[in-house]
């Protein structure tokens, strides 16, 4: 299997700019809450570098203060990752079978909101040969400048406003909930439009399983009206 150089350096040209700004910045936030949080810069940065994943590196974080187990942490932490399940199930079958490798394993690590929703927004668009090479470019882009931002968001964190830092933190997922919006599929915007709520009005009551509640939710409604109305159109 070989990558389409022009596609991969058009997938990176793609990710320098607001992708890659916005990914830096949460980084950048997420560093500087790890120095706050006492943590050694090695330890913050080998997150971004190993992990890339925001996310499950914030949960890392707060257990690692709260000292909790080891065996707790792993829990939890796999926990916030299993939405990488469904994402790879969704994103790997728009690869052509012909490419599958053993390359899928090094590519796999690169899976991230950033890339993932810009992959299922634009994929419609290209040519099936071309989407892997425009994803590998794409994404190890958004993977490159992560640790870079962790590392700068841990060195500066002392001259800027915790609650700045805390915003940075929530930059990607903002960017990533607006890019999704624009992902043609009735059902994905219905199960945002109503995640949204669900998960808040949830908090209130059980706030560890709010985000858990929303997504089983909102998408489990989205599915069965998106369904009733397609249902209606082949009536």
């Amino acid at each position: 299997m070989s990558l389409n150089r022009d596609i991969v350096f058009k997938g990176a040209k793609d990710a320098f700019g607001a992708p890659a700004a916005i990914l830096f910045a949460g980084m950048l936030g997420f560093g500087a809450m790890g120095q706050a949080n006492g943590l050694d810069i090695w330890l913050t940065s080998a997150t971004s570098f190993f992990m890339f994943a925001l996310p499950g590196q914030v949960v890392l974080v707060e257990l690692l203060v709260l000292s909790a187990s080891g065996v707790t942490i792993a829990i939890a932490v796999t926990l916030t990752a299993t939405r990488f399940f469904t994402m790879c199930l969704t994103l790997f079958p728009q690869f052509p079978e012909k490419q599958r490798s053993s390359f899928y394993y090094l590519v796999v690590h690169f899976v991230a909101m950033t890339a993932w929703a810009v992959s299922m927004r634009d994929f419609p668009k290209m040519k099936p040969e071309d989407r892997l090479s425009y994803f590998t470019g794409f994404a190890f882009v958004c993977w490159a400048v992560s640790t870079p931002a962790t590392v700068l968001g841990y060195m500066v964190a002392g001259q800027v406003p915790s609650y700045i830092n805390l915003g940075l933190v929530f930059i990607n997922p903002l960017f990533f909930l607006l890019t999704f919006t624009e992902v043609k599929p009735r059902a994905n915007r219905i199960a945002i439009l109503l995640g949204a709520p669900i998960g808040l009005l949830s908090y209130l009551w059980f706030p560890d399983y709010s985000l858990l509640i929303a997504g089983i939710m909102g998408g489990t409604i989205a599915y069965m009206i998106d369904k009733h109305f397609r249902n209606r159109q082949h009536a």
